[in-house]
């Protein structure tokens, strides 16, 4: 209690006094994330808001003189325990850390600090004819800081990439309060080792992002989004391959299944075809005749795959609802039980409708219900699973079936996460795809960078 003490009065000698919050209350919030968990064991000893990265530093610098724990947050979106404070420790609040500090047309990049919203981002890089493309499904509310720490994804990943592809710069805070800049404003660089890609996905466990330079592309010109729906799940996953092998390149393909469609259609009536046993939504971007094209090529392609029914946008209210329908997946399901679960998991695309049909199967013998989503351009799954936690038996049921769908994706030669990341949630399971060998360098590289294990300890291993 004295430590704790003396690091809540140090910390506000060190930063305003408002900017330091101790309350339970204030702390109860603070130390949880978007990720369901039956209860919060512990809370952090204390929340600072830092508006500048000298008051990073010293907040570091003074956790590392206590040895406490510190763990960042952005808007606390993740669903994999990732900015939980399980051992105490300081929550770095970096939300009043939110400019984007240039956005340069002619180099075609934006710094940002890492309090920065992906969806403001998006929105300003556009206004000035450029284009950042990952897409969290919450990019809403998610932060750039949050995105690199997890290496975040969405549906635009088939065609562009995620957020490691975008990543040329970062000035990182490192655990003994120094800065250490991974690369430089080039989109180019082979000079060294690519320091940038440890710390993109390392969960703030390695160092603590407090400026980010991204590329930008140019702004497609148009762009249309189709909804295929399929009888037969292993249909809408054979479609995906059909389209590729004629050289299209949707910037998405995205699947639901009828579970989550009638789900959200339910919440979100979007005139969804709830009899359907799974859709794909497909969206191409370009020039405006090369979109046309494609829409018509891909129709063409999908009728030959057994789609059942085709829902093409003609405008951008359209286009906006049917996008509106897929993100909502999440919102919807959580109608379903007072809490629900998302996971993360991704296989080689030859073995999704094994990965689909297992999830099914699985939940189906615990008895759990799940809607399914995901990127099946890249293979990726997430499986929602409504639950509620006061129930103990549906709860052990639950974590009877999470392991199984772990064991049953590395079977088929996935991983764990694709754009989630591991956190506390996942660390169990890692040794299923991850060797011991690499398991060991992991451990050696965060010793290496953090020998006093202050920054977001235990998480990822």
């Amino acid at each position: 209690m004295l430590t704790k003490n003396n690091i809540i009065k140090d910390l506000k000698t060190i930063l305003p006094r408002e900017n330091v919050l101790t309350e339970l209350e204030e702390r109860y919030a603070y130390s949880q994330d978007a990720t369901n968990l039956p209860d919060i064991k512990n809370l952090a000893d204390a929340v600072v808001f830092v508006e500048t990265i000298q008051e990073v530093q010293n907040v570091v610098r003074l956790a590392r003189k206590y040895k406490t724990p510190v763990i960042c947050r952005g808007a606390g979106t993740n669903v994999v325990g990732a900015c939980a404070a399980e051992h105490g420790g300081i929550i770095l609040n970096f939300s009043r850390m939110n400019k984007i500090l240039e956005l340069n047309r002619q180099n075609m990049t934006a710094r940002v600090q890492p309090g920065v919203v992906v969806g403001v981002l998006q929105q300003m890089a556009e206004n000035v004819g450029l284009y950042y493309p990952p897409d969290p499904s919450n990019l809403a509310v998610s932060t750039m800081g949050g995105s690199i720490a997890q290496s975040s994804g969405g549906a635009r990943t088939f065609k562009y990439g995620s957020t490691k592809d975008y990543i040329i710069d970062l000035k990182v805070v490192m655990a003994d309060g120094e800065i250490l800049q991974t690369g430089a404003n080039t989109i180019k660089n082979a000079t060294g080792y690519n320091l940038s890609s440890l710390f993109v996905g390392s969960e703030g466990t390695l160092g603590i992002v407090v400026e980010a330079t991204v590329k930008l592309i140019p702004k497609p010109e148009d762009k249309r989004v189709l909804m295929a729906y399929f009888d037969k799940i292993e249909d809408s996953v054979a479609a995906v391959d059909s389209i590729i092998e004629q050289r299209v390149f949707p910037t998405t393909i995205d699947f639901m299944d009828q579970n989550a469609i009638q789900t959200v259609e339910k919440f979100y009536p979007s005139n969804l075809l709830t009899d359907k046993e799974a859709a794909l939504v497909i969206e191409v971007d370009g020039f405006k005749n090369a979109v046309e094209y494609q829409s018509e090529i891909i129709k063409s392609i999908l009728h030959s795959a057994n789609a059942s029914a085709i829902q093409c946008s003609t405008n951008e209210e359209e286009y906006n609802k049917i996008w509106t329908a897929r993100r909502s997946s999440m919102g919807a399901c959580a109608k379903l039980k007072p809490n629900v679960t998302t996971d993360d998991v991704i296989v080689p695309r030859e073995n999704l409708a094994k990965l689909v049909i297992g999830i099914r199967e699985i939940c189906e013998k615990y008895n759990l219900a799940v809607c399914m989503v995901g990127h099946v351009g890249d293979g990726s799954v997430h499986p929602q699973i409504p639950i509620d936690y006061r129930d103990t038996d549906e709860y052990h049921r639950f974590k009877l079936a999470k392991s199984e769908i772990y064991d049953l994706t590395a079977r088929l030669d996935g991983i764990l996460s694709g754009e989630h990341g591991i956190g506390s949630l996942k660390r169990d399971y890692i040794h299923l795809v991850v060797n011991n060998t690499a398991l060991d360098y992991m451990r050696t590289i965060k010793k290496t960078f953090d020998p006093d294990n202050i920054l977001n300890p235990y998480k990822i291993f």
